[in-house]
């Protein structure tokens, strides 16, 4: 059993530098657990037996290499996932942004959209929107499309007006979207402000200066290396006074840069750049 599990762990190291070489793709400092999983996962859907089987038909089939991209990204989500996190930011984070003239917000690791449609939705509610830019990024070019699209299904609707309102929600959330058959709509109103764009967090630069960050729930699935990369890149990113949010399980504490900010809320990991 050891020799084959250490079998399994080359395979892996070797289908990740695989990947990298080939499509420059680095996912080499992931958490290795969660990685394991959803690499198994694509080797078992393609009826493979083992990584390296996995490893052979990825560097010679594009195809199979995109496949694993939508396992490989971060895609669960919601709208108003975390109900409290928006509320506390229309609370604590809201009066900062009014003092601006105008508005970047970056959503890094964006996945299919409904985060940038909560903040697109929050911002109009409270009267910012209209000097406000969205940059709403992430790895898989794919994710992006379906982000832009702006299609949710109708299923969803039910826990996402839930959330909405314990976020604090203004209006009648079912005004925002237009529903047809087990599919909705968002307005397109909500988008005339968002960038969409692919961005890989391991290996692209900083590409603006940002009044607000958000990257929630993506660094868990990093290791401490990769997490302090992505927590220079977003300071270098940040302007001066300038508010990060992450997710309920991620924290600035502990990383190279916890000094650098002021904690606006503890428990929903919302901090303000300070130095």
């Amino acid at each position: 059993m050891p020799f084959s599990q250490d079998v399994e762990t080359i395979e892996l190291e070797l289908l990740l530098e695989a990947i990298h070489r080939r499509y420059s793709y680095d996912f080499r400092d992931y958490a290795r657990g969660s990685l394991k999983r959803r690499l198994w996962h694509r080797a078992h859907a393609e009826q493979l037996p083992t990584l390296s089987a996995l490893q052979e038909r990825v560097l010679r089939d594009p195809d199979c290499m995109d496949r694993l991209l939508v396992d490989l990204s971060i895609n669960v989500t919601s709208m108003f996932r975390d109900p409290g996190f928006f509320a506390a930011f229309r609370a604590d984070v809201v009066p900062i942004l009014r003092t601006y003239p105008f508005l970047r917000v970056w959503n890094a690791g964006c996945s299919t959209g409904e985060e940038v449609y909560s903040m697109a939705i929050l911002l109009q509610e409270e009267g910012l929107y209209d000097k406000a830019r969205i940059y709403a990024t992430d790895i898989n070019e794919r994710v992006v499309a379906r982000a832009a699209a702006g299609t949710f299904g109708l299923d969803r609707m039910r826990e996402y007006t839930s959330n909405y309102m314990q976020a604090g929600g203004k209006e009648s959330f079912s005004s925002y979207y237009t529903a047809h058959e087990d599919q909705v709509r968002f307005d397109p109103e909500l988008t005339r402000n968002v960038i969409f764009a692919q961005h890989n967090l391991v290996s692209d630069k900083s590409f603006n200066e940002f009044n607000v960050i958000l990257c929630r729930n993506v660094m868990i699935y990093f290791n401490r290396t990769l997490q302090e990369h992505v927590h220079r890149l977003f300071h270098e990113s940040l302007a001066m006074f300038g508010v990060l949010g992450l997710g309920n399980k991620e924290s600035i504490r502990f990383s190279g840069h916890e000094s650098c900010y002021q904690e606006l809320h503890e428990e929903q990991r919302l901090y303000r750049r300070v130095r």
